[in-house]
């Protein structure tokens, strides 16, 4: 049978529903008209589904610059596969510098449906990841909350934060911040064309974990990024200060020495193949005592004047309600192995050093939680007071900024968990992908009613600008009086400054954000 078209008008764009027959088996393949050119998709499981979406041309062609805009197609870009992952240690599939792509998930294409738009930045400490992790999948959280759903793939490491100005000139003033540019570039496109998938360009909630989170906040402190999204969701995710640009011109150099190059010979940086640049990625940070070289947000007053949380939080940004949470023992994630299996309080001293990543005397930290909790083993010290000391200890000062300005910020920490939550356990929760391979929940009946209670909070940020729902307790946002916090257990239940002793000790000494 000849292929056949029906065009139904939206506004105006155009989505067309294309359908095929070979032999007896009909498909049924949405296309929509975008601002570069006409993109096919698929129905599965009652959803639209458009994967790799190009939203900015190849970046190898103007590395380590800004991203530019693609050229328009003349014909229909299949969107059925996911888009290349940026360059990146590691073992994400499929990388390329041609990697400004994002996803979206509907319900249906007519316009005048303006559902909320739900934009989810990838975790990955800026260094790792992609949109395409099975977790992130928009299926469930479309059909939940008949919301749209977008992920996006953007440049990570030195690729997209390499901060070059001070070797290369002004060509390269936006250098160390050329990822979250691409991440406007990725919000002006849902901008242009979110409606003709259905979705609301005037309700766009922003949301992410860890690293996705971190990104959020340094947008929320970018010029560039005011107007382009109305409501803002952390996870596990924050960035007070971003990285200086003498602490970012050392760790260029750093780099260029991994190459063999020096100041004089940066410019070859410029035609190295990339998988020399990922290579290098192993250098030692010149700044922290540990780990390979950081690259992420600079404030470098071209792209970002100020950073995102210090001294307070970015005006610009303090009309638009936002959600920060954390999960209980977010380090029991990525801490791991023998040497943290079976602690004894002889060791714990020691171990705590490098892991708190504040300067504190780690036997009066040892002390105060064992009169604070004087059934709990070394190892269970070690995980809370190494979460207190980094992990929560920034989203305290988040929320604290948020509320001394007045700004809406809805505070949750999410406990329950086995033994407790670690970093990347409301993932799953929040997309509502418990059976999901790689889910830390599992798909028990108890995770799938967590993934209900936070999934439904973020799709009502989403929709109403509170993320208040009737399966919750009345959630308030956070003031400096009573710290009020949404613990979400099963039962969820409010409370006023839990950890609040754990808060008060390690506020005792300066809080420096890991990376600047």
């Amino acid at each position: 049978m000849t292929p056949t078209r029906r065009t139904l008008l939206a506004g105006t764009g155009a989505a067309i529903l294309a359908t095929s027959t070979a032999g007896a088996r009909t498909r049924t393949d949405p296309v929509v008209s975008t601002s570069h050119g006409l993109v096919s998709g698929v129905i599965s499981q009652g959803i639209h589904r458009f994967l790799g979406i190009r939203y900015g041309a190849d970046t190898a062609a103007a590395r380590f610059r800004a991203p530019r805009r693609p050229e328009a197609w003349s014909d229909i870009a299949p969107a059925t596969e996911y888009g290349a992952a940026c360059p990146q240690r590691g073992r994400e599939p499929n990388q390329s510098e041609d990697c400004l792509f994002l996803n979206v998930w509907t319900p249906g294409l007519e316009e005048a449906a303006r559902r909320p738009v739900m934009v989810y930045f990838h975790g990955g400490a800026y260094a790792t990841g992609s949109g395409s992790h099975p977790l992130y999948d928009g299926t469930r959280l479309a059909t939940r909350g008949d919301v749209v759903v977008v992920t996006v793939n953007h440049r990570l490491n030195a690729f997209g934060y390499l901060y070059l100005q001070r070797l290369l000139g002004p060509d390269f003033a936006q250098s160390g911040n050329a990822g979250q540019l691409d991440l406007i570039l990725a919000l002006h496109w849902v901008r242009e064309n979110i409606a003709r998938f259905g979705g609301d360009p005037d309700r766009v909630m922003v949301f992410g974990q860890s690293g996705g989170g971190a990104k959020i906040a340094s947008l929320m402190a970018t010029p560039a990024a005011e107007g382009l999204f109305h409501r803002a969701a952390s996870m596990s995710g924050q960035q007070v200060t971003a990285s200086g640009p003498a602490n970012a011109t050392a760790r260029t150099r750093a780099f260029l020495a991994e190459l063999g190059l020096d100041d004089s010979s940066a410019d070859q940086l410029l035609d190295m193949p990339a998988e020399a640049l990922v290579e290098a990625l192993s250098a030692s940070d010149p700044v922290l005592p540990y780990g390979s070289v950081y690259f992420g947000p600079v404030k470098d007053d071209a792209v970002m004047p100020r950073h995102p949380f210090y001294p307070d939080a970015a005006p610009q940004s303090l009309h638009i309600p936002m959600i920060i949470g954390n999960t209980h023992d977010e380090t029991r994630a990525f801490l791991r192995g023998e040497r943290y299996e079976n602690i004894s309080w002889e060791a714990l001293p020691e171990l705590l050093i490098p892991n708190m990543r504040v300067d504190i005397r780690p036997e009066t930290v040892i002390a105060r939680y064992r009169e604070l909790y004087p059934q709990r083993t070394p190892e269970e010290v070690f995980y809370t007071a190494t979460t207190a000391a980094r992990s929560w200890r920034a989203a305290v000062i988040e929320a604290e900024e948020r509320a001394k300005a007045g700004a809406p910020a809805y505070v949750y920490q999410m406990d329950w968990g086995n033994p407790h939550a670690p970093h990347t356990f409301d993932i799953p929760l929040a997309f509502d992908n418990t059976a999901v391979e790689g889910s830390l929940t599992g798909d028990g009946e108890t995770a799938r009613n967590m993934a209900a209670l936070l999934s439904e909070a973020f799709i009502a940020l989403a929709r109403t600008g509170s993320p208040q729902h009737t399966a919750l307790p009345d959630w308030q946002p956070y003031t400096m009086e009573h710290r009020e916090t949404l613990v979400f257990d099963w039962p969820p239940r409010m409370e006023n400054d839990p950890r609040g002793a754990e808060r008060e000790l390690f506020a005792s000494v300066p809080y420096v954000q890991p990376g600047t």
